[in-house]
């Protein structure tokens, strides 16, 4: 028999995790892990609706430190250590979509949108 979460569920344990990450960041990264763009979690980390966390940033748009092609993201808590990993990245339908995934060192990365969503169910 198939493991099921309910949505009561669901919507608790994404709420442990907006509330474990607020206050830390999000990072684009090109493959390989360098880092293209930093992003700062707001203290209160978003919004939860049923299954989906909605990050919430202290700006929307932040300064490239370095040069690549964004092909992930990584969300830290306040204390630096990455404990999720391997977001998608994209213009859209991605957990994180951004304005451009091409970018240079210097420029504005503004985020459009990014959501996580519970896990599904198990098979």
């Amino acid at each position: 028999m198939a493991l099921t979460y309910n949505v009561a569920v669901k919507t608790d344990r994404m709420t442990a995790t907006r509330d474990y990450f607020g206050g830390g960041s999000l990072e684009i990264q090109a493959a390989g892990g360098a880092v293209l763009a930093t992003f700062t979690l707001t203290a209160g980390g978003g919004t939860i609706s049923t299954d989906t966390w909605t990050l919430a940033f202290t700006a929307a748009t932040v300064e490239a430190g370095a040069t690549g092609t964004a092909a992930q993201a990584v969300i830290k808590n306040s204390g630096g250590d990455a404990h999720i990993t391997g977001l998608s990245v994209g213009t859209s339908g991605s957990d994180i979509n951004i304005d451009n995934t091409s970018i240079n060192s210097g420029q504005n990365v503004t985020l459009s949108s990014a959501t996580i969503q519970h896990a599904p169910d198990p098979a």
